[in-house]
């Protein structure tokens, strides 16, 4: 009898950005979630149906992250192994409206990176689109939800509807690294200062604990006063927030030396729309940076006295090549393989650990449109209409802090994933009623 060899897995190779924002697992939970909360009943049936044909039809969503013979790539596992990618949660298992325990954290290395969970409603559904950072980032997030929503609609027009496959594409910052010479390169590399954590959000205790979610909502008129400030003051909304974040921070710290001396959070800039021509067309992919902004805060400064400053730096960072210097950053550890990346996430947490310190990081996911998931009908037929959309972002233990902002028809929602135990509950909710109360 001929005993025919298994198949070898089919593997697409993992970039430098994928392969960084896996290890980041070390200091948090990088998966990330959308929260689409509807005013009826979803088919369950056609959005298990639409869950798995769009799995099928990426190689990338497919697929589980692993190292082999020493290369990271994306390895496509059998359509047997995507048991959980879509579940139902019963009326009466979960009522908490939004959420304030995240979806279970998603297993990069087993697959496939996509996870669906309806959460059955007495006022109405709610949809929650799980990814993983080494995935994708909060943009390809959307997308991935958007293209959901998409085969959804398809199958309920027609049940044999099969979304075009997608080929194996280019996830890679190459196209960023071919648009700067040799010499820029250089230039962008000596001109970017070094992170320096030089505080840290205050903790209780040093480990892991339990996973929750605190939401300060801002109302739509909220909003527009921050707007009229920003033209006061010739700020952005984005400016002003950042400005709240770090007086919250100095008082919620409460710590004496803070007062007049260099302090530093962390921010987030998307690169498609700064380096891509068609933004909107891009895949699920990693294409977002972080860089530090700097300030020195007195005692008693208000959000007056600091949204100039930090508009200034924030115009520094986004007039030279932001995010060269990061993309050269990653690419020199990754020359080294996947040793020297586990090498300096080794590195990065032995400082914390012997510090104690963790820049905070505040991330603004902009404006969240409606119209890119409509319409979406429901198990009666009728169309159905977003009560609200909501990103509940990698839950963060010490030493590691995050806040984001998300804005949906005109209300703007902070959030803060963090674990209870080494996180007081009470004090997170105090640092977001201190952001809301610096805010116009």
């Amino acid at each position: 009898m001929v005993r025919l060899m298994p198949a070898a897995p089919v593997r697409h190779p993992a970039p430098t950005f994928d392969v960084f924002n896996v290890y980041f697992e070390r200091i948090y939970d990088p998966t990330m979630h959308i929260l689409f909360a509807f005013d009826g009943e979803l088919d369950e049936a056609v959005m298990r149906e639409a869950t798995e044909r769009l799995i099928a039809q990426n190689p990338y969503l497919r697929s589980r992250f692993a190292v082999v013979d020493g290369l990271p790539v994306w390895e496509e596992i059998p359509g047997e192994q995507w048991a959980g990618a879509f579940s139902l949660v019963p009326a009466g298992e979960d009522e908490s409206e939004p959420l304030t325990v995240p979806p279970a954290p998603l297993d990069v290395r087993s697959g496939p990176q996509v996870r669906v969970t309806l959460y059955r409603r007495r006022d109405g559904d709610l949809l929650a689109v799980t990814c993983h950072h080494g995935f994708c980032d909060a943009h390809g997030a959307e997308t991935i939800a958007r293209q959901l929503f998409a085969v959804y609609r398809g199958i309920l027009e027609d049940p044999a509807f099969l979304p075009a496959p997608t080929d194996a594409y280019d996830r890679s910052t190459d196209r960023i690294l071919a648009l700067y010479s040799e010499e820029e390169r250089k230039q962008a590399q000596g001109e970017e200062e070094p992170f320096v954590d030089r505080w840290r959000f205050p903790v209780e205790a040093v480990g892991r604990g339990t996973p929750r979610i605190a939401y300060r909502t801002l109302s739509p008129e909220r909003l527009q006063a921050a707007k009229a400030f920003g033209r006061r003051h010739g700020a952005t909304v984005n400016d002003i927030i950042i400005g709240a974040f770090f007086l919250a921070l100095m008082r919620i710290c409460r710590d004496p030396s803070d007062s007049g001396a260099p302090r530093s959070i962390l921010t987030s800039a998307d690169l498609r729309s700064r380096y891509l021509d068609r933004p909107e067309a891009c895949p699920p992919m990693n294409l977002s940076v972080a860089f530090e902004v700097s300030l020195s805060i007195p005692d008693g400064a208000e959000l007056a006295d600091l949204v100039g400053r930090v508009t200034a730096v924030m115009a520094r960072h986004k007039a030279g090549s932001l995010g060269l210097a990061s993309i050269l950053f990653y690419e020199a550890i990754m020359a080294g393989g996947v040793p020297a990346v586990e090498a300096f996430f080794d590195g990065m947490m032995e400082r914390y650990q012997e510090s104690g310190q963790k820049n905070p990081v505040f991330s603004n996911l902009g404006i969240i449109d409606p119209d890119d998931y409509l319409p979406v009908p429901g198990k009666s037929g009728r169309a159905l209409d977003l009560r609200d959309v909501r990103y509940l972002p990698c839950v963060c233990w010490p030493y590691g802090f995050l806040m984001t902002a998300a804005t949906f028809r005109g209300r703007m929602t902070l959030t803060a994933a963090y674990e209870e135990g080494p996180y007081a509950a009470a004090t997170v909710e105090r640092f977001l009623g201190y952001v809301d109360e610096y805010l116009p």
